[in-house]
């Protein structure tokens, strides 16, 4: 499950996996340790390596260097590219944070959005400036990835709304069904 931060991947990924009955994996839970302290890149890499040689899994996450375009798309049969419109990701991203921010919600390994990075122009601390300066990139990325003959044993599925989210939720089957 791939898109641009705040478009609902992670809350779409946990869905399928529950209807498909599979581990789900945000990838933002292992990549961001204690003090938001990034793992060692090596690490990253084996142990999202050894989650994707199970047999079924949802991973959620856009990381690049070997991750998400290494072990995850090389065992992966479906890439789900939640790609909604800008005005969309920015409403829902906004709001999810000052809810975060408020709510003092406790995220990965005990972290929680800094009040200070709300303010912030670098897309390197603030999530909102992040997903504004990643939209365009993801959509280029993700484009090309879905037309790469180097890639043509991943089903591309982009879903562009809300409700085609949903319809494409109802029509995939638990694993019992199929």
């Amino acid at each position: 499950m791939v898109g641009n931060s705040g478009s609902g991947k992670s809350r779409l990924a946990e869905r399928v996996a529950t209807i498909l009955d599979v581990p789900y994996v945000e990838l933002d839970a292992i990549h961001h340790l204690a003090n938001w302290t990034p793992i060692d890149p090596d690490e990253f890499v084996v142990r999202i390596a050894q989650i994707s040689s199970t047999d079924a899994w949802v991973i959620d996450g856009n990381y690049r260097a070997g991750v998400v375009d290494g072990p995850v798309w090389k065992r992966a049969d479906t890439v789900v590219w939640l790609d909604l419109p800008r005005r969309t990701v920015m409403f829902q991203v906004t709001r999810r944070t000052v809810t975060r921010l408020i709510s003092r919600k406790h995220l990965w390994n005990g972290n929680r959005e800094p009040w200070r990075n709300l303010w912030s122009w670098d897309p390197n601390k603030s999530i909102i400036r992040w997903a504004w300066t990643q939209h365009a990139k993801y959509q280029e990325r993700y484009g090309a990835a879905a037309q790469s003959p180097e890639l043509a044993h991943l089903t591309f599925v982009r879903l562009t709304s809300h409700a085609a989210a949903d319809r494409w939720l109802d029509s995939i089957k638990p694993a019992t069904e199929r």
